[in-house]
C-alpha cells in the first residue's frame, strides 16, 4: 500500500495543511537541520522551552484583562515628565505594550505583569519583596518589624525604600540657608534606593526565592535570588561597565519612569553616594543569590555598647530624636512613636510645616496631621499665629 495514500497520512496532511511549509533538501545535514528548527519553534510554541528572556516569554494564563489601564496611565504620565516619552496619556493599553514590547502574540509577558498587572503575584508568586528590621546584627527572632509587600514593580521599590528609611536614623536641619528644611538621612536614600531596584530589575524571576531586604544595627543587606551576568564579574562593579540587564524588557520601562539608569552605573554611584556620607563602600557578593551589603554609622553604637549610654536615633540640630537602648549581649533600639517624634522636631524647629515634619520621620502628610490634631486635642501641642506665618509650640 503507498504509504501516502494511507488514510491516517491523508487526515495529517490534511489537519496539518495550514501550518505545513513545504521545502526541499539537498542533503540529508539540511534536512536534520530543518527538523531540529522546527521542533524548537514547537516547543517554545508551547511553551515547554525558552529561548529569549523570561520577562519577554507569554505569562500562562494571564490576558490583557489581568492588567491595571489606571496603572498604564500613570506609567505614560511620568515617563512623558521625566524621560519624554512619546505616547499621549489616552494611548491605548494595547499600544503601551505594544510600544514597551510587552505582548507576546498577543498575550501579555511576564515583564507586562510584573509592571503593570492588578495582582502580579497571582502568576508569579515569589515577585513579593520581604523587609524585615533586627536589632542585632545578625538574624535572630523575635523579628521587631517585618513586612512582606506585593504589588506591581514600582510600588515594590517604593514600599521597601520607605521601610528602610523609615527606621534609619536622619537629621534635620533649619532653614537657615533655604527656604526648605534640609533633612539628611544616616544612609543615602539614593544608595537604598539603587541596591532594592537593581535587586527587582535584575533577579531571577524563575527562582521561588523572593526579593529580601534586612536592616541590622550594623548594616542593610539587599539579597536577590539572581546572579551576575557572565561579562560581568564583582570585581567589575567596583568601575565603569556595561549594562547587562537580566530582564531587559522591565529594565526598559524602570528606565523610562526613572527608576534606574542604562549605563551600568548605578554600583559606581552607590559607591560614590556612600563616601560622600562617610560610610564605608558598600561591598557585593554572590552566594546563593546576589547580596548588597550598606554599612552604617557604627561610632554612635559603639558609644552605647561601652559607656552603656541611650542611643540617639536621629539629630534634628542638635537636639536628638532619640530612644532608650536595653545594652546587655545586643544593643537594642525601642521605636519611636510618631506623635513622640513630631513634637521633638516641632520643639526644636516650632515654624515647620506639618508636610515638612512628615517629610522629616517618614510619614504620611494625612498620619502627621492625624497626630497633630490628637496632640492638640491632648494640649501637648499648640498653633499660634496666623496660617501662613505662625508657629507651633509644644506645652508641658
Amino acid at each position: 500500500m503507498d504509504i501516502a495514500h494511507h488514510p491516517k497520512i491523508r487526515k495529517l496532511i490534511q489537519r496539518a495543511g495550514s501550518e505545513l511549509i513545504r521545502r526541499r533538501f539537498v542533503t540529508s545535514a539540511e534536512l536534520l537541520v530543518g527538523v531540529y528548527a522546527a521542533l524548537v519553534q514547537t516547543l517554545e510554541d508551547l511553551e515547554l522551552i525558552r529561548t529569549g528572556p523570561f520577562d519577554a516569554a507569554v505569562c500562562p494564563d494571564a490576558s490583557l484583562a489581568d492588567l491595571d489601564a489606571e496603572a498604564m496611565v500613570r506609567f505614560i504620565r511620568r515617563a512623558r515628565l521625566l524621560r519624554g516619552f512619546p505616547l499621549q496619556e489616552d494611548a491605548s493599553a494595547f499600544e503601551l505594550l505594544t510600544h514597551l514590547n510587552l505582548l507576546n502574540k498577543g498575550r501579555p509577558s511576564h515583564a507586562a505583569v510584573l509592571l503593570f498587572g492588578f495582582y502580579p503575584q497571582r502568576f508569579l508568586i515569589s515577585s513579593e519583596i520581604k523587609c524585615a528590621h533586627f536589632h542585632g546584627t545578625r538574624v535572630a527572632k523575635p523579628i521587631p518589624s517585618y513586612q512582606v509587600y506585593k504589588g506591581r514593580a514600582f510600588e515594590l521599590v517604593d514600599q521597601a525604600v520607605d521601610f528602610v528609611l523609615s527606621k534609619i536614623d536622619l537629621a534635620v536641619g533649619t532653614r537657615s540657608e533655604s527656604a526648605e528644611v534640609p533633612v539628611t538621612y544616616e544612609i543615602p536614600p539614593e544608595v537604598v534606593r539603587e541596591a532594592i531596584v537593581n535587586a527587582v530589575a535584575h533577579r531571577d524571576y524563575t527562582s521561588t526565592g523572593s526579593v529580601q531586604v534586612m536592616l541590622f544595627a550594623d548594616r542593610l543587606e539587599v539579597w536577590n535570588p539572581g546572579t551576575l551576568s557572565p561579562s560581568l564579574t564583582l570585581e567589575k562593579l567596583r568601575k565603569p561597565h556595561g549594562s547587562f540587564p537580566a530582564n531587559p524588557l522591565m529594565a526598559e520601562s524602570l528606565y523610562l519612569a526613572k527608576y534606574i539608569e542604562r549605563m551600568g552605573t548605578g554600583t559606581g554611584d552607590m559607591i560614590t553616594f556612600c563616601s560622600n556620607a562617610g560610610l564605608r563602600e558598600p561591598e557585593f557578593s554572590l552566594t546563593d543569590g546576589f547580596v548588597v551589603t550598606i554599612w552604617r554609622k557604627k561610632s554612635a553604637l559603639a558609644g552605647a555598647v561601652a559607656e552603656n549610654i541611650s542611643l540617639p536615633t536621629g539629630e534634628v540640630s542638635g537636639v536628638h530624636v532619640s530612644s532608650k537602648h536595653v545594652i546587655g549581649k545586643t544593643p537594642v533600639k525601642t521605636p519611636v512613636k510618631t506623635p513622640d517624634r513630631i513634637l521633638e522636631l516641632l520643639a526644636a524647629n516650632p515654624d515647620l510645616t506639618l508636610a515638612e515634619v512628615a517629610k522629616a520621620i517618614h510619614k504620611s502628610v494625612r498620619a502627621v496631621e492625624r497626630a497633630s490634631a490628637k496632640l492638640v486635642k491632648e494640649r501637648c501641642l499648640r498653633y499660634v499665629g496666623p496660617a501662613k506665618g505662625g508657629h507651633w509650640e509644644v506645652l508641658t
